[in-house]
């Protein structure tokens, strides 16, 4: 065996440990944001998901996604992007009054809930969207790790765990790196561990679903014969609703 066998699969088991760990750690509170999620549906609501940094691709997991939810609108500002300017989207997402820039045109009710993903969940934008959410009545989902937040900077006072309604722990270690296992330097977890997340929510909604004989609205594949169609219907009922499905 070489040692690039060896290294491969080393990873691959810190990798499957850590996803075993993510899945036990968050089986009550699953069911308890698949309750959220559920109702919200019956009410004809809105999932509003929103990150920055690199959180945005726990967004992009969540919108128009083959198999996702149709009724999710992401929420965002480009200037979080990092692909927009690296250094810009840090200062924005340590910048105080952004959230309520992005959340002011989204009309937040009761029957909506509203995920923010954020691995630290430290800074002024994740906390700010949660809070101005639970003002306003909004359940709020907290995608984060409480093990990170522990001992990041608190810029914003308070952490994004402790405003939330609900947290979904990542169980991301400080700084993210998970390799070598004595000194982590590389292989970031968070963007892994937060998607199987997002789809341990998907499949117990499903379930719970199935369990009501509810129907969710759920997309299919662009790129299979009859998602077309079969998406139609969603588009018409969710277009005017969501501005990024146009």
């Amino acid at each position: 065996m070489t040692s690039e066998t060896v290294t491969g699969s080393d990873y691959g088991n810190v990798v499957r440990d850590h996803l075993l760990r993510v899945e036990q750690q968050n089986a009550s509170a699953l069911d308890d944001v698949a309750e959220l999620v559920l109702a919200s549906v019956l009410a004809d609501g809105m999932v509003l998901t929103a990150g920055a940094g690199h959180s945005l691709a726990a967004v992009a997991e969540t919108f128009y996604r083959a198999g996702g939810l149709a009724c999710v609108r992401p929420v965002y500002h480009p200037e979080l992007l990092p692909m927009h300017g690296a250094i810009s989207s840090t200062a924005a997402e340590r910048r105080s009054g952004l959230a309520a820039e992005v959340l002011r045109d989204t009309g937040l009710a009761a029957h909506d809930v509203l995920f923010v993903f954020s691995t630290s969940g430290v800074n002024p934008y994740p906390v700010e969207l949660a809070v101005q959410a639970v003002d306003a009545g909004c359940p709020v989902v907290a995608v984060t790790s409480v093990a990170a937040s522990a001992l990041a900077p608190r810029r914003a006072g308070t952490t994004l765990a402790e405003v939330a309604t609900v947290v979904l722990d990542n169980v991301v270690p400080p700084g993210d790196a998970t390799y070598p296992a004595d000194e982590p330097v590389t292989a970031a977890i968070s963007t892994v561990a937060t998607a199987f997340l997002w789809n341990l929510l998907m499949v117990r909604l499903f379930d719970k679903a199935a369990e009501q004989k509810v129907h969710l609205p759920l997309w299919r594949s662009a790129n299979v014969e009859g998602g077309d169609a079969a998406n139609a219907d969603l588009l018409r009922h969710y277009q005017t609703r969501i501005p990024q499905l146009g």
